[in-house]
């Protein structure tokens, strides 16, 4: 079974994205295609919208889902005349807060991603510089600044967890990467033994790690499923050993995997 799913929003979308995503992934047996339709700001666009709308409905034979965040109430009324099923996120939970709130919205576009707050924004861009400046054990001098220090094999998860991490959260994270030099000496990286308190370990099945690898360097030594396992064992006992925390990031998105290093360490949003 196949459905249609449009995300519509007069600003970016990202919003409409978010909620429809986690609404949508409940329904695990059906599949749907994604279209995320930004910056649809005035009447005609909205317009051209709904042809899209029910140009997906006469293909699909079903009424495609719309989920849309869009302020104006003259554009939602001519969204609304589309052959979908329309999930209206602003006009749902907008109406009932301003009543229990006693207080009107401002009805501004774009509001939910508006730089609001300049600190926070500033230090969340100095926590995305950070962790590009810091990938894969570049600048290990640098790590009295970091929040926090990733470690793991090669390829599990650890850069795009880091940018996650500052680009959300305004963490300054710092990523390490466990060679097999290190695994050889048995012992935690020099350069990491001053910063214990801030690693935290990142590890993977071995076998999701060997299809990782092998669309970077098929058929390698690196990619092959016994470089995998030795890695990961020796990773996790050296883990294990150090006292290091870890989470197994196999079945978890990067923003499952950054929500929980969050709660694991203690560490606190930077806004």
């Amino acid at each position: 079974m196949k459905r249609t799913a449009f995300f519509i929003s007069d600003g970016t979308g990202l919003t409409a994205e978010a909620l429809g995503h986690s609404l949508l992934a409940q329904f695990e047996k059906i599949e749907f295609e994604r279209i995320t339709v930004p910056y649809i700001d005035d009447a005609d666009k909205a317009r051209e919208m709904v042809k899209r709308i029910n140009k997906a409905e006469e293909i699909d034979g079903m009424r495609p889902l719309v989920f849309d965040t869009i302020v104006n109430s003259d554009i939602r009324d001519v969204i609304a005349g589309a052959n979908g099923f329309m999930v209206d996120i602003f006009g749902t939970f907008l109406n009932p807060l301003e009543q229990e709130l006693q207080s009107s919205s401002s009805y501004t576009v774009g509001k939910s991603h508006a730089i609001n707050n300049e600190g926070s924004y500033e230090r969340r861009i100095h926590a995305v510089n950070f962790a590009l400046d810091n990938d894969d054990g570049a600048r290990t001098r640098h790590y009295d600044e970091a929040d926090l220090i990733l470690v793991g094999a090669s390829r599990s998860g650890k850069t795009p967890t880091c940018l996650y991490l500052a680009l959300q959260y305004g963490v300054k994270a710092a990523n390490y990467p466990i060679t097999e030099e290190d695994l050889d000496d048995q012992q935690m990286p020099a350069a990491l033994r001053p910063h214990k308190e801030k690693i935290f370990g990142l590890t993977i099945e071995p076998e999701r790690l060997a299809t990782i690898r092998n669309e970077r360097r098929p058929n390698s030594r690196y990619s092959s499923m016994k470089q995998c396992m030795h890695e990961i064992e020796e990773i996790e006992l050296m883990y294990r050993r150090e006292r290091i925390p870890y989470l197994n990031t196999t079945a978890y998105s990067v923003e499952e995997i950054s929500t929980r290093i969050m709660v694991s360490t203690g560490l606190k949003r930077n806004r």
